[in-house]
């Protein structure tokens, strides 16, 4: 009747106890090491979980670049709209963009200082 009130003392857990375990449950050793290689199978294989996330990461920043190239040839298509008629527009950008001047006009360039 005193042995009802000892506490039970369990054994360590080491690495030698596990490995024991494991030769005495050759079943649970073999689904053990399946599940191992299953689970490795389907993190790094090719079409795995690790190559998902690296496919969709590319795919954000496919989709970006996308976004801005749309933006930048909306850009240029309204541009070239005010460019088709309008002479002020014209004359602006060759002006801005080619530096270009009208006949009697004098340029006047101001050196950055050193």
């Amino acid at each position: 009747m005193d042995a009802k009130f000892y506490r039970k003392i369990k054994k360590q857990v080491t690495p030698q106890n596990i490995f024991e375990k494991m030769k005495a449950n050759k079943k649970l050793s073999a689904a053990l090491f399946i599940g191992c290689a299953l689970l490795l199978y389907v993190f790094f294989n090719s079409n795995g979980v690790l190559a998902r996330i690296r496919l969709e990461s590319q795919k954000k920043e496919m989709q970006e670049k996308i976004r801005l190239a749309e933006e930048e040839q909306k850009k240029l298509r309204e541009q070239s709209k005010a460019l088709e008629g309008d002479k002020k527009a014209i004359e602006k950008v060759a002006r801005e963009k080619y530096g270009m001047v009208r006949e009697g006009e004098k340029v006047y360039k101001v050196a950055p200082k050193k």
